[in-house]
């Protein structure tokens, strides 16, 4: 049995859970989410906690268990809390700045990069080095601080680029001197 799918979800207060058709809808204070739930993977409401199960142990439904109920409970946190991706610009010059609901990041490119906000996701600058990701749904909040990552990865050389808050950047030794 999956260790992770036979864990309960617990529901915190102001959070509604709908399931209908193969489909959960979770709305929270938040906003609202929705999975359809492939497999035959059930769902049940038990008081404040759903129970994630499955019908048989055919190898699908056991790759299934374990990843429904994480993708459940990262709905129920993202409408309740959120979540937030940080990074870091790192290099002389690199600064950003909100335009509207526009990132704009001068980067070292002849021109500065504008990122539109998927519906969804807000972009914050506490500090012109410094951006925020934030948005319910866990997924769209981790590719879009890849997608702005990816704009100018951190080199090994001197580590400037973007990178993400807590990253190690593993750094090479330079060009060595001519031997004689």
């Amino acid at each position: 049995m999956s260790r992770i799918g036979r864990k309960p979800i617990s529901l915190p207060k102001g959070v509604e859970v709908t399931i209908k058709d193969k489909v959960i809808t979770v709305k929270g204070p938040k906003g609202v989410l929705s999975q359809e739930i492939p497999g035959d993977i059930t769902i049940t409401r038990e008081e404040d906690q759903l129970i994630v199960t499955r019908e048989n142990d055919s190898r699908q439904n056991r790759a299934y268990h374990g990843l429904v109920r994480a993708l459940v409970a990262n709905m129920v946190e993202g409408v309740t809390n959120g979540f937030e991706k940080r990074l870091e610009l790192v290099g002389v010059g690199y600064r950003a700045q909100m335009q509207g609901k526009k990132l704009v990041i001068n980067i070292g490119f002849s021109h500065p990069v504008e990122v539109e906000p998927p519906a969804g996701i807000e972009f914050e600058v506490p500090a012109p080095t410094k951006i925020v990701v934030k948005g319910i749904d866990k997924q769209l909040v981790g590719n879009t601080a890849a997608h702005i990552r990816a704009i100018r990865k951190p080199e090994p050389y001197k580590g400037k680029g973007i990178k993400y808050e807590n990253e190690q950047i593993r750094r090479k030794a330079g060009k060595a001197g001519a031997k004689k």
